[in-house]
């Protein structure tokens, strides 16, 4: 009888899961409600005394179909509105105190705050189809793609989460926000200052004080104050302004001012602002430190020997202009980085300076000059025809402007030995004979005019 009675409940399960009734010994019949008749033709012939007897626990036959599946969810996952979806999270949070430590269904249920939160924020910052490019104050906004990377608003100051939220980049002075923190920006882009006024601070922290900020902030005006209350003031080592933590998040910068006058390139906190503005200066050619500070080249060797090469540059540049070969071989190309380098020998920019105390450019200058002579004194038959002879000894070979050995003209350009040119008692002989030529010119008679 306990295997009739068992198969029947397996019946019974099997053709209806979701309404199961309890066995024949635990069913109450109710008036007017008919028993669950089990004919015998449905049950299964008895065993035989050979076969195994089929003997299956109350678990096993159950196949998990006690589990209430159709129970209300923790935490309310069904809702779809914000006021929905806070209500679930405090339910949900609620839930999860109650339920033991380290248990599945506490595991269960974090998991489901944490799905129900991230909801709660798609809602509040939709990911709705955003135009991929929004210019305001001269930014130009681009919608980033990146969803992995973990960015921080330069407006609200709190995380951008990019599987989530959108967020947009300025490709002039990399400025980052949400798109729902856009409409609050009150700044103009940092790029158009550096295309109008490409200048720096020379003066060393120019501080003025806080009241001569009404105790507020230099960008956005808040109230600050340098003992905390409302907000923490912050000193921007390159403006010498006082900043509120929004707007300086404590970043470093080499100040180009310290490094002009004392050569020193440790890096020191600056607010936002003038660390995009910095950003964009660093590879501009605008310091020009003949006038800056001409003192520098006497304490800086490295500076001289820059100089130097530079000037040498310079030289070989009317070659090049006129050489066909190295014309096509775009050899000039090999200054691309540095453009300033190939129009003038005093103009400086920040990354020059960084690269020259790291001794960077000295080795990069030192090839490409190495590369640029070697074209012209023996790979190109028209450049080495374009050299000099000093006209003061008329031996040794042929000069040319950059040699370390030779010195030029500054009146005529025409080249002589570095001996031959500084005798006291000789003068340039081209200069001489150019100066005589105009003075016979003036002084010859017109046409008609009698002896």
């Amino acid at each position: 009888m306990e295997y009739d009675e068992k198969l029947a409940r397996f019946r019974q399960a099997h053709l209806n899961p979701f309404n199961k009734q309890p066995g024949p010994r635990q069913h109450e019949q109710e008036p007017g409600e008919e028993a669950l008749d089990i004919a015998p033709k449905d049950a299964l012939p008895e065993l035989s005394a050979g076969e195994p007897e089929f003997c299956c626990t109350e678990r096993v036959m159950d196949l998990g179909l006690s589990e209430d599946h159709f129970s209300r969810p923790v935490g309310l996952f069904l809702a779809s509105d914000i006021p929905q979806l806070q209500q679930a999270i405090e339910e949900c949070k609620r839930v999860i105190l109650e339920l033991p430590e380290q248990s599945e269904k506490q595991k269960d249920a974090v998991v489901r705050l944490i799905h129900l939160r991230l909801k709660l924020q798609e809602l509040k910052d939709p990911n709705e189809d955003e135009p991929h490019l929004r210019v305001l104050l001269d930014h130009r906004f681009y919608k980033e793609k990146s969803k992995s990377v973990k960015q921080t608003c330069d407006k609200c100051n709190t995380l951008i989460w990019g599987l989530i939220q959108t967020w947009y980049t300025c490709t002039g002075c990399g400025y980052r926000c949400h798109s729902k923190c856009l409409s609050l920006i009150s700044k103009p882009c940092v790029s158009s200052r550096v295309s109008h006024q490409a200048e720096y601070e020379l003066n060393i922290c120019p501080e003025t004080g806080l009241d001569s900020q009404d105790y507020r902030c230099a960008d956005c005006r808040a109230p600050i104050s340098l003992r905390g209350v409302p907000s923490e003031a912050r000193q921007c080592d390159y403006t010498g302004q006082y900043y509120c933590s929004h707007c300086h998040w404590n970043d470093l910068a080499v100040i180009p001012a310290r490094v002009v006058h004392n050569w020193d390139f440790e890096p020191r906190k600056v607010s936002r602002c003038s660390m995009r503005y910095l950003a964009l200066m660093v590879s501009r050619p605008v310091l020009k430190l003949r006038e800056i500070n001409p003192l520098l080249f006497n304490y800086v060797e490295e500076l001289v020997e820059i100089r130097k090469l530079r000037q040498d540059i310079l030289l070989m540049k009317p070659y090049f202009i006129t050489c066909k070969e190295a014309m096509e071989a775009r050899l000039l190309l090999q200054l691309q980085d540095r453009q300033h380098f190939v129009e003038n020998d005093e103009m400086y920019s920040v990354q020059d300076l960084l690269d020259v105390r790291l001794g960077r450019l000295g080795c990069s200058l030192t090839e490409i000059h190495t590369l640029f002579a070697k074209h012209i004194k023996l790979d190109c038959e028209r450049c080495q025809a374009k050299g000099f002879v000093c006209e003061l000894c008329r031996e040794g070979d042929v000069l040319f402007p950059f040699d370390s050995h030779t010195s030029v003209c500054t009146d005529c350009s025409a080249v002589f030995h570095r001996d031959c040119y500084y005798d006291n008692s000789t003068t340039c002989p081209k200069c001489t004979r150019l100066s005589l030529r105009k003075q016979s010119l003036f002084q010859e008679p017109g046409p008609g005019v009698d002896a």
